[in-house]
Order: structure tokens, then sequence, then C-alpha cells
């Protein structure tokens, strides 16, 4: 008991060691766990992925080649780490053959592309910049077509990855995101994203999975972290500052639009059997000799183009890939402009959620449908776009739907949890 007395009252004479003593303790047992929590993820992970592994393979089949991009640079330089301690070893013990590609520069993974040959999966590991370059590089060879049916699994190893949500389960824990998402990658169950065509005047197309975002909230984004020093008061005075300088926010642009074009049915899972030659023989000798007659375009179908002005603080033309799997109508980007009549508290407000949610839009949002638009910007007006979360200066562009035109890696759990929501 003496020995008891005597541990409290050292303890009550140094409290300010003991205080620090159990903040260090406390603060270094949390780690632990969260490291044993990291390594349990990652051992149901190869159990799951070595399942995988074991199923056998015919003779004169091959094993699957996967071609990674992997961006070293994303998640402030951790993310090559990150590939080889959580998704790297799934790949290996599924038997997957994998060759890594890994970038040096921006816009590198761009010019790889050009030279990437035929491969069974493209894993993208990296960001929304990574995930950008890749596709746009991917469209811009001459054989995109061939191309584009190869499925791509988005690995998400950046500070940014917007595409994630709509293909994965996310959680706050790092490794069971990346888990997840090589997990979906090896069982196979692809959906089909549009993806946006970008085309300026002069430079070649830009190519989008999420959006393009151009106006005052975008400009405060990109500029909250020069007030770091103000703490959680950071995005506050980023926002309030802004209309100090640039108030009022309203400017006028020109959007023309397009009609959106009805979506055509899926195509069926398995292709019909080919019918025999004779039938064949005779169908083309039918069509050669009495060629079936070319029906004029109707009125509705041409392109027409409307014209709409819009006073708006802020622009987002966006992708349905947010729900990637949502039966629709029409094939249709959206346009979504803010009202022209906020307040400075309500701009405040309203760029506090966008930081967290940046395709989040107010209820007296103008919101319209289009197949194609263009966009030509006020006179004399700087500034720059966001394509995906990445920054390009701002030019009149034009912007066209390219519907389902690549295919994405997505779990099934997501899958069901997506159509279940109303439509």
């Amino acid at each position: 008991m003496a020995r008891v007395v005597k541990v409290f009252r050292t303890l009550r004479n140094h409290w300010k060691k003991s205080t620090l003593a159990v903040c260090v303790l406390s603060y270094g047992g949390y780690w632990l766990y969260g490291k044993h929590c990291d390594s349990v993820v990652r051992r149901e992970a190869c159990l799951l992925a070595r399942e995988f592994g074991r199923q056998q393979i015919a003779p004169q089949e091959r094993l699957k080649k996967a071609t990674v991009i992997l961006n070293p640079s994303a998640c402030n330089g951790k993310a090559n780490n990150l590939f080889e301690k959580n998704a790297a070893p799934i790949l290996h013990l599924a038997g997957v053959e994998i060759t890594v590609v890994k970038t040096d520069y921006e816009g590198q993974a761009k010019k790889l592309m050009e030279f990437m040959e035929q491969t069974d999966m493209l894993i993208v590991a990296g960001g929304d910049g990574t995930l950008q370059e890749v596709i746009t590089g991917l469209l811009r060879r001459p054989d995109q077509e061939a191309f584009s049916s190869t499925p791509i699994g988005f690995i998400p190893l950046g500070s940014h990855n917007s595409l994630s949500p709509s293909l994965h389960f996310l959680s706050d824990n790092k490794v069971k995101d990346i888990t997840a998402a090589t997990l979906s990658i090896l069982k196979g169950e692809t959906v089909p994203v549009d993806v946006l065509h970008i085309k300026g005047e002069k430079q070649q197309p830009v190519f989008a999975l999420i959006g393009l975002r151009w106006g005052a909230f975008r400009d405060v984004a990109a500029k909250i972290s020069k007030y770091w020093y103000l703490g959680p008061l950071k995005t506050n005075a980023a926002h309030w500052f802004h209309t100090l300088r640039e108030w009022p926010l309203v400017q006028d642009v020109s959007v023309s639009l397009m009609a959106p074009r009805p979506r055509p049915p899926d195509l069926p899972p398995q292709k019909p059997p080919r019918p025999n030659l004779l039938y064949r023989i005779l169908c083309r000798l039918n069509n050669y000799w009495s060629p079936p007659p070319e029906e004029p375009p109707k009125p509705e179908e041409l392109e027409r183009w409307e014209e709409q002005q819009l006073l708006t603080p802020e622009l987002y033309i966006q992708t349905h890939n947010k729900n990637p799997v949502e039966k629709r109508i029409n094939d249709s980007l959206m346009i979504c402009a803010e009202p022209q009549t906020f307040t400075v508290g309500d701009f405040i407000t309203v760029g506090n959620k966008k930081v967290k949610d940046p395709t989040l839009f107010t209820e007296n949002s103008t919101k319209l449908e289009a197949g194609a638009c263009q966009l030509k910007l006020p006179e004399g007006a700087a500034g720059f776009y966001n394509i995906d979360n990445e920054e390009y200066e701002a030019m009149p562009v034009e912007i066209s739907l390219l519907p389902r035109k690549l295919r994405f890696f997505m779990s099934a759990e997501r899958r069901e949890q997506l159509l279940s929501q109303p439509q």
C-alpha cells in the first residue's frame, strides 16, 4: 500500500511530466492500434486474393496481363509506398501479371499512353490528375476505338479521387479504400461511364470523367491553402477576402446548347449467333441489287444550337458519372449555374459546402441538360477552368458527350446501393 501511495505522490509532485507521458503513451497506443487494424485489413484482402489465384485455368489460357500507370508523387509522395504495401500483393496473389509504369513529371502519362501496347486491363494508381491524363492520352490515340474497350481499374492514391465514390464504398481508412478498389478489379464487374470531349480553339482536345468547373468558388478553392496560418478559419477567410477584392462576383456567360439525344438500348451481354453463310450471301446480294432508300434526316434530328445568357458566379458542366448505373432516357451532360442573388454571407456558407463537394448546388441553381454545349466567356475575363480538378487556362471551348465510352471496374455492393437509390 505504501508503494502505491508513493507512486501517486510522485505523479502529483511531477504532474507536468506525468501529463506529457500520458499523452505520449495514449497517442502511441492509438497509432499502434491503427497499424494493427491496417494489417488485419491487408490480411483479409490477401486471403480473398489468394482464392482468385488458386482458380484453375485451361491449358490454352494464359495469365491476365495488367498495365499499371503509377504516379509516385501522388498523396504527397506516399503513393508508391501505398501501392507496394496494399495493392501490389493482392494483384500478385491473384496471379495477375502486372507491368508497373511510373511517371516522373506532370503530363508524362499522356505521352506514355501513346506507346502502350494492348493489355487485358489498365490500372490507374493515383488521383484525379493521373486519371485525367491517362484518359486523355488513351482517347487521343488514332486507334482509340480498339483501346476504349479495355477495362480500366482506378486505385485511389491521390488527394482528390472524385470518381471513387461512384465505383466503391469509401471510408476514413485509406488502406481499406485501396484494398477494396483492388479487389473489385479482380472480381471483374465493370460499368460504362460517360466522357466529356473538351476542345479549345487551338489546343488538342482534353477528356474528362467528372466535369468542367469555372467561377468564383473555384477561384477561392485554389487559394485556400495560402491562408494555412489561420487554421480552421482559413476557408471562411479565403471566401471573405475574395468578396472584398472581386465583388460583385456575377459574370455574364454565353452558353450554346444542343438538345440531348435518346439513349440507345444497352447491348446484350452475349452476341447473337452468326447466321449461316448462305443466308449472309443472300442478304448481301439483296442489298446490292435493291439497296434500301436513304431516309432524309428529320428536322428535329438536325444539329440546332440554342444560345442562352447566364448570369452566375459559378458554372459547372458535368457528366452523370456520379451514378453511372442510373437508367436514363437521354444521353446528356448537365449544366449547373448558381443564382445571381448571393449575398456575402450566402457566398461564404455555400463556399464552405463546396469545398467538401464541388458538385453540390443550391436549390435555386439553374440546371440544363444538353447533348453538347459551347461555352463563351465574357470579354476580358481571365482565369482558369478546373477539369477533373486539374487547372487549365480559361478560353472558349466546345464540350461534347461521348456516352458510355469507357468501362471501369466497379464493386457489386456499390452497384446494388446505387440501383436502390430513387431515380
